[in-house]
């Protein structure tokens, strides 16, 4: 006799909003070292910028693919995507600044050697973006995760790269030498590519709207980094940074550094 398939079959528990977004182990993340108030807020704060750094990542890689096929309306609504996130990032130090130097003084003590300076997804964010130097990963052991994510994105073309052949794929002769240079090295500003640039801005199509977006996600990273400058400075001064770090003196001297150099450079000449 068949036996009845609900006595032989192992019941799965059905999905639930807490199981889905894995919030038992989320919730239970947070660990303060301390039995200060703000400490949980700094905590929390930390995880979702390193949770907002992972979608920045996968954003990036969809948009190197839809710039790799020639496709500007979703390369244009992935940059959409892309720019309202780091204006999330950017908003949360507003939520930080909330807390007065005296309440971070209370706990800072039991952050011991961890740092910001070691959050190996936004190193790996700044290889996306064209970032090509071994000391943004010499810290990391030999065998980590991080080290070798780092390493492995300095080794593929940057954004820079996949932005230069979509403008190759749209008709623009973009020399055969940037095209297939070594993605292992920066991209140093090139008069030859700021002519390129300056027919794509005078043809005033896609491609142009692609450019503007680019600008604005340098000039989102760039508010980011003077956000963060700021809210250092008013919470330590000029106190060394926790993990070895300069602390605000090493964020300045970040600043102003553009990530796509010649798509600023052909600004006056428009």
């Amino acid at each position: 006799m068949a036996q009845n398939a609900d006595s032989t079959t192992t019941a799965t528990p059905a999905l639930t909003y807490g199981s889905y977004l894995a919030l038992d182990e989320l919730l239970n993340a947070q660990h303060p070292r301390s039995d200060e108030h703000d400490e949980l807020l700094f905590i929390v704060i930390h995880q979702v910028y390193e949770l907002w750094f992972k979608q920045l990542l996968h954003e990036l890689g969809l948009l190197q693919q839809k710039l790799a096929a020639g496709d500007t309306p979703h390369a244009l609504h992935t940059l959409k995507r892309i720019l309202t996130i780091l204006k999330v990032v950017v908003a949360q130090i507003d939520v930080l600044e909330t807390m007065t130097p005296r309440q971070f003084a209370g706990f800072r003590a039991r952050l011991a050697a961890s740092s910001g300076f070691q959050s190996a997804q936004f190193r790996e964010l700044e290889a996306v973006l064209g970032r090509r130097d071994t000391a943004a990963f010499a810290h990391y052991p030999a065998d980590s995760t991080g080290r070798a994510r780092i390493e492995a994105a300095m080794a593929r073309p940057s954004l820079y790269d996949s932005f230069l052949h979509y403008l190759a794929k749209q008709g623009y002769p973009v020399p055969a030498g940037w095209l297939e240079r070594d993605v292992r090295e920066s991209a140093t500003p090139a008069p030859e590519l700021q002519e390129i640039l300056l027919r794509v801005y005078a043809d005033d199509g896609g491609p142009a709207q692609v450019a503007e977006r680019l600008v604005d996600v340098d000039e989102g990273l760039q508010e980011w980094r003077y956000r963060h400058v700021m809210m250092v400075r008013r919470t330590i001064g000029d106190k060394p940074g926790t993990g070895g770090s300069s602390g605000a003196d090493y964020l300045r001297g970040t600043l102003f550094r553009p990530v796509f150099a010649d798509l600023w450079a052909v600004r006056s000449r428009l």
